[in-house]
């Protein structure tokens, strides 16, 4: 068990192994029990995050030119679905190098855009250097000069991958085997922007220069149902707003339409690009703000400064006559903020909405949003 902890909003939190180390772990003991015909107890892998671990070899097996060792997957205190699982490594003899390909529940590339070419095992760059410089060691130390083979396998990999992004993403068969620093750290927001950066990729590589943005289910959900539009070229981005706009600039995105409900897009009226209230909150304020600029009387402001929820603002708002000019300010506020992301080149516009009876569907939007919308409307 690895004992290395961060403090997460006050908590200390233990940290665990990515299923890139599992599988650099395991294809050195398998690489080891292969040369020597002896299970090593314990393997010792250098991460790229310079934190060292020393992994067990589990599940063992060999036969005729092939040996075989696991390393169970630990996720510390992250709620991540591949806690747990058995991460396997196939070791064979080959001429030279160290030869890297998966096998059983390990996804297969069928998209462009992804860390590996189409067709290759879905284990990425970090992981496959892992691998390889963990082997070579385990080769040089033993006096072997030859090349080794190989193979990573997950036996829950298949039934793991449908709980995951992979299928959509254009990952098939299995899971992916990841891990830029070889540690897991506890409900990692690197990590999800990295899965919208992923997700990203994948639609620029396919040609696309529009994407629908939504922080959300209710924004998808919306998006879907309610506008009637196609998902095939969204992105969720949770409440990495300003980081899933960077990405989609970044990765040649010329049209960007933002889909989400007011308790989230209000915060953009004050500048906030991530929406979690871990960063701030801002919400009742922003509408004050937005209120007084058209007039509201302090016994409004005062209102919706008690107010626990934006639907319940919007109440008190509309029962003074200003929800109208209160949300066109509120707009402005929004698309000025969304604007100062994008270079000039770069369309971007936004549209909100409440579920909330009875102002119950868009609440505003942006003067481009229904000529950006038609790029997505379902046929």
């Amino acid at each position: 068990m690895l004992r290395h902890y961060i403090t997460k909003n006050g908590k200390s939190m233990r940290c665990g192994y990515t299923t890139g180390s599992c599988a650099a772990g395991a294809a050195m003991a398998a690489t080891r029990y292969l040369l020597t015909g002896a299970v090593p107890e314990v393997v010792v892998l250098d991460t790229p995050k310079g934190i060292r671990l020393e992994l067990e070899p589990v599940d063992p097996s060999a036969g005729e030119g092939w040996a075989r060792c696991a390393i169970q997957k630990d996720s510390g205190d992250d709620p991540d679905i591949t806690n747990g699982i058995l991460i396997y490594a196939t070791a064979q003899k080959c001429p030279e190098g160290v030869a890297i390909d998966g096998g059983e529940g390990v996804g297969r590339v069928t998209k462009e855009g992804l860390d590996q070419p189409v067709g290759a095992a879905a284990i990425n760059s970090t992981p496959r250097r892992m691998i390889a410089e963990g082997v070579r060691a385990v080769c040089d130390e033993l006096g072997y000069g030859g090349g080794i083979q190989i193979t990573v396998s997950i036996p829950d990999g298949a039934a793991l991958a449908k709980k995951t992004f992979n299928p959509r993403i254009g990952i098939v068969g299995g899971i992916s085997v990841i891990g830029t620093t070889g540690i897991v750290e506890p409900m990692s927001n690197a990590a999800l922007v990295d899965t919208i950066r992923l997700e990203l990729s994948v639609l620029s590589a396919a040609g696309n220069r529009g994407v629908l943005l939504c922080p959300g289910n209710y924004g998808e959900t919306f998006a879907r149902e309610t506008l009637g539009m196609d998902m095939s070229r969204q992105v969720s981005v949770s409440n990495f707003i300003g980081d899933g706009i960077e990405a989609a600039v970044g990765f040649g995105f010329r049209r960007i339409l933002l889909v989400g409900h007011i308790g989230k897009l209000v915060k953009l009226g004050i500048g906030l690009h991530n929406t979690h209230s871990a960063y701030g909150d801002g919400r009742m304020e922003t509408l004050i703000a937005c209120a007084l600029e058209c007039g509201g009387e302090l016994d409004l402001l005062k209102e919706i400064l008690s107010c626990v929820t934006t639907d319940a603002a919007l109440e008190a708002i509309d029962r003074r006559g200003l929800l109208r000019p209160v949300m066109d300010t509120l707009g402005r506020r929004i698309q000025a903020t969304l604007e100062r992301k994008v270079p000039v080149g770069t369309e971007i516009g936004f549209i909100c909405f409440t579920n909330a009876d009875p102002w119950k569907g868009v609440l505003m939007k942006s003067e481009n949003a229904d000529r950006l919308a038609e790029e997505w409307r379902a046929e």
